[in-house]
């Protein structure tokens, strides 16, 4: 991928590397009470299930395209993307905020 090119933050650093493993899933990624889908995977989600398609910070000087569901309803947009033939990845968070700022994060 070629945003692994430019510093990103580490949530972004992450996320691109697990993208890079599962290039043939839709990643949702755990961020707080959402799972949210950057570049290409939330352009198709936010097409295949009818929500906003919004923006989150740059990568490349562009602006990455960014879309997301509410944790506690998750499983209903996963079910919709996984009926359509879509296969799923799911990142959990299983660190507070405040454990990762003790990391440095």
């Amino acid at each position: 991928m070629s945003f692994m090119k430019e510093k990103n933050t580490p949530v972004m650093e992450q996320y691109l590397n697990l993208k890079a493993q599962y290039t043939d899933h839709l990643l949702f990624y755990r961020l707080g009470d959402f799972y949210e889908l950057f570049f290409d995977d939330a352009i198709k989600a936010a097409k295949l299930l009818n929500i906003v398609l919004t923006k989150r910070g740059n990568s490349n000087g562009q602006e990455i395209p960014m879309c997301g569901v509410p944790a506690h309803s998750s499983e209903s947009y996963l079910h919709k993307l996984i009926d359509l033939g879509f296969k799923v990845a799911i990142c959990d968070q299983l660190e507070t905020a405040d454990e990762a700022k003790k990391r440095g994060y």
